[in-house]
Parts: structure tokens; C-alpha cells; sequence
């Protein structure tokens, strides 16, 4: 069996089709393309903006013409995340999704449910002819992964409804009224290029098999970070055998908890084999610390050719300990929303950059828009007391909660009528562009809901099947009661 054979069909179809289109954040051309293609098929009228957004539109059906607009809502990128085994081309390639049990994977690579399943949602209710609804706007968002450019970039009058359905969250039973703000902070130390010590030899350090993530949802996991493990072992090796660093290559996107690192090191050849017990007992003590939440963590090490340099001594002790001191993982906890991560950042990656750079970067998110700029400050801190240079990113706003929303109600209603339970009013500590949208239409009255989806940006992301008919079928009944 093949996804395109899964049920309900209408909406299956279509995630099937997008998966076979390249859809890197920043790259949406093919996808966009993809998207004028269906409104041309359907008859449907659709405009493309200059940020790269796309709107479709459709009136209401016999009876709802004159209802107001709703505009669902997805964005048209996807994270682009694989394993180091896996021989995969993001821009060329398409996913290969297979099924497992009651979940869709792909093989080696992000599957792009995220935010894949709700275009294809918002596509399904475009092509029926069976689905009552008011009249539709259809918005595909550019570079939410990375930057959120299309929303920043959405203009006044582009959008006519006063209703928005965000279909871009991954917890199925759960509707999102609010979510937390973010913004990036990056720092960049230089070096000088030093000879390898005499007598050396090198080793390449791996941290693998870490479960990632999303920096959002899963940051309160207690999940592994693989630049701070990585890190751990250089600093302690260091301050015992006096090894001398590289290379550090860990993680890639800033919203993506870090699932492995690599690094080069050198060491003298008279230390060589308790160098490598203490690498032994340092990785035994660690993957005892990540027992119960990181059970496939493999912290390995081999030797390899000399590097043609190390990094000045100086430089390489500003970076390992602004590495150990700079914070990752929830740093507070809502006190309005039980259970609710309020702030947090990401140790997200750490590059050799070339042109004798080492850049570092991090993401914080808040759903308290002063502690968003005081976390920020808080890792900047770190960095520049170690003489880098920082900068931050502009960053988004968050979205406060409307506990008196007219969509929030009339889809508790639905979700109760349907499943016969209660669904939970959350606020969700991930970044949607909602928040960017109330700045450009503040009328809006908004909510967000979607499938069950785990390990979003990273290659264990899965789609829970069952859960997909659910939301499909919740999706429908919400614009039906309107």
C-alpha cells in the first residue's frame, strides 16, 4: 500500500503529489508553479505576490455566498533534514514516503508533513464540489521555515476574509489560540590559522543518532543536543591532553534541535590511547544521562588524515567554553498556561564558515514578548563575552490568545459533535505566522488545528494516519456550521 491509496482519498491525493515536488524553504518555485497549475485546472482565480505568497480564491457555495470569507491557511516550504547516510537532493528529489503501521514516514529525510498535509487540506476543499463553504482564500505562505519572509511580506489588501484557519499544527485534539514569538541570535568568532603540533595525531569525533526535532515542540523533551555533547567531549579532552581543534560542523537549521555534530581534533601521539578511554568513559556517562530520552545516541571517534591547520589556542578556548555556557532548553515556564513552555532557545548549529569564521547559530522563542528580547540578550551575553560578534535577527511576534473567538468556539463545537470529547484550547510554544498576520489584518479571528505529526524537522518526522481523517473530517464540519 502507497499513501495515494490511504483514506480519505481527496486529501491523501494531494500530499501524495506534493511530496514528489522539491519545496526547500526559499526554493518554492516549483511548488508555486505546481499551485497555479491547480487553480488554472479548477477555474479558480489566484495571485501571487512579490514574497513569493500565492492566494486562491473561491466563492461560497449556494447559500453561503455572502458569509464571510475564510482564508486557510499553510505554508508552501518544508524543512530539509536527512540523516549523513542518506543520499538525498531536496532540490531535485522527491520524498519517499512509505507506511508503517499507522504512521507515514519518509526514508531518510524530513517527510514535509510540516506543512505539507495542510496544503493539501486547504487543496481538497478547493477541488470538491461536495464541501459547503463560505467563500475561500486559500493562502500558501513562502519561507516559513527559515524566515518567515512571506508573511513579513504580505500586503495590505492582499487578503479579503476576516477568518483565518491556520493548518499547520501537530497535535490532533488540540486547538491552538496562541503561540509564542521568536527571533534569532547569531555569533561569529575568527581565527587564526595555526600548524598542526608535531607529533600529532587526528581523530574525527561523531555524535549520531540523536532524535532532533522541532525547536518548539519537542524542546522540552530533555532531548539531546549535539553541539553541547560534541562540545563536552572536545572541552574535557582538552583540559586533559591538550587537544587542538579543526573542524566543528553540527547541526543546520536554527529551528531544529541539533541531531548530530562532527568534529576534527588533534592530539599528541603519546596520549593516544587515554585519550581514547576517556573519550569511552566520557560517552558511556553521557548516554547514561540520555538513557530514557535518546536511546539511539552513538558517540563514536577514528582516527583520520592531519588537517591541514588548527585554530589558534585562544580562539579555540573562547569557543568551548562560550559553547558550555551558552544556555539550550526551556529556560521558563508559563504562568498562565499550565504545562506551557514560556521561554526557550536552541543551541542550533555551529560552523567552520570559511574565510577563517566560526559562526553560531541560535533561536529563542517566548510567548511574553520582554522575556523574547531578554533570552536573546541572555545567550548574546555569553558570546560576547568571548569576544565574537553577535547580532540579532528582526524576529516575529507572537499571538495572544482570544479566549473569545468566534472560530475557537464554533470549532470546540464541531470537534465535540464529531468525536464526542472535549478537544483542548492550548496556546503552543512553536512559532506560526499568525501573530504577523494580526500585525497586517488585526481584525482577524484565527485558529489552528491539525494531524498528529512527531519529529517534525528532523528525518523521524511521521504522520499519524488515523489522525489525518479526523482533522479532515473537522476541517469540513467548521466550514459546513459557519
Amino acid at each position: 500500500m502507497t499513501i495515494s491509496d490511504l483514506k480519505p482519498a481527496e486529501i491523501w491525493k494531494y500530499f501524495d503529489e506534493i511530496t514528489k515536488i522539491p519545496r526547500p524553504s526559499k526554493k518554492e518555485e516549483k511548488i508555486i508553479q505546481y499551485l497555479l497549475d491547480f487553480a488554472k485546472k479548477h477555474n479558480l482565480e489566484a495571485e501571487k505576490d512579490e514574497a513569493g505568497n500565492v492566494v486562491i480564491r473561491k466563492a461560497g457555495t449556494s447559500g453561503k455566498e455572502n458569509h464571510k470569507t475564510v482564508i486557510l491557511q499553510s505554508h508552501s516550504d518544508m524543512v530539509c533534514e536527512k540523516n549523513a547516510e542518506t543520499k538525498h537532493n531536496f532540490d531535485t528529489d522527491p520524498i519517499q514516503t512509505y507506511i508503517d503501521g499507522d504512521w507515514v514516514k519518509a526514508k531518510g529525510t524530513t517527510l514535509g508533513g510540516d506543512d505539507g498535509i495542510g496544503i493539501a487540506a486547504a487543496l481538497a476543499v478547493l477541488a470538491s464540489d461536495k464541501v459547503k463553504h463560505p467563500p475561500l482564500e486559500a493562502l500558501f505562505t513562502a519561507d516559513e521555515e527559515t524566515g518567515m519572509t512571506g508573511a513579513f511580506g504580505l500586503k495590505d489588501g492582499f487578503l479579503k476574509g476576516e477568518i483565518l484557519i491556520n493548518l499547520d499544527s501537530e497535535d490532533e485534539g488540540e486547538l491552538f489560540i496562541g503561540c509564542a514569538g521568536g527571533m534569532d541570535t547569531v555569533a561569529e568568532f575568527s581565527y587564526k590559522k595555526k600548524n598542526v603540533p608535531e607529533n600529532s595525531v587526528a581523530y574525527k569525533i561523531s555524535i549520531t543518532g540523536l532524535n532532533g526535532g522541532h525547536s518548539g515542540d519537542e524542546i522540552d523533551k530533555g532531548l539531546g543536543n549535539a553541539n553541547k555533547i560534541l562540545n563536552r567531549i572536545i572541552l574535557n579532552t582538552y583540559k586533559k591532553f591538550n587537544v587542538r581543534l579543526s573542524d566543528f560542523n553540527g547541526g543546520n537549521l536554527r529551528n531544529a534541535i541539533p541531531r548530530e555534530a562532527f568534529g576534527v581534533v588533534t592530539v599528541n601521539k603519546k596520549y593516544t590511547d587515554d585519550f581514547e578511554k576517556m573519550i569511552k568513559s566520557l560517552s558511556e556517562n553521557i548516554k547514561n544521562e540520555f538513557a530514557v530520552t535518546e536511546k539511539n545516541l552513538s558517540i563514536s571517534f577514528e582516527k583520520t588524515d592531519l588537517p591541514k591547520f588548527v585554530i589558534s589556542k585562544n580562539v579555540q578556548k573562547k569557543l568551548m567554553h562560550s559553547l558550555y555556557a551558552c544556555w539550550h532548553g526551556v529556560y521558563a515556564m508559563s504562568k498562565d498556561m499550565p504545562g506551557l513552555v514560556e521561554t526557550s532557545t536552541n543551541l542550533a548549529s555551529v560552523k567552520f564558515a570559511g574565510n577563517n569564521k566560526i559562526k553560531i547559530e541560535t533561536s529563542q522563542r517566548s510567548s511574553v514578548e520582554s522575556a523574547k528580547y531578554d533570552m536573546a540578550q541572555t545567550v548574546a551575553s555569553v558570546f560576547k563575552l568571548a569576544g565574537a560578534k553577535v547580532k540579532h535577527g528582526d524576529g516575529y511576534p507572537g499571538w495572544k490568545p482570544n479566549t473569545d473567538s468566534e472560530i475557537m468556539k464554533i470549532t470546540e463545537a464541531s470537534y465535540e459533535k464529531l468525536f464526542n470529547k472535549k478537544p483542548e484550547i492550548k496556546a503552543i510554544h512553536a512559532g506560526l505566522e499568525c501573530g504577523l498576520f494580526l500585525e497586517k489584518y488585526p481584525y482577524l479571528d484565527m485558529i489552528s488545528f491539525g494531524p498528529t505529526i512527531k519529529g517534525a524537522h528532523s528525518p523521524d518526522e511521521r504522520m499519524n494516519i488515523p489522525t489525518v481523517r479526523k482533522f479532515w473530517n473537522l476541517l469540513v464540519d467548521v466550514l459546513e456550521s459557519l
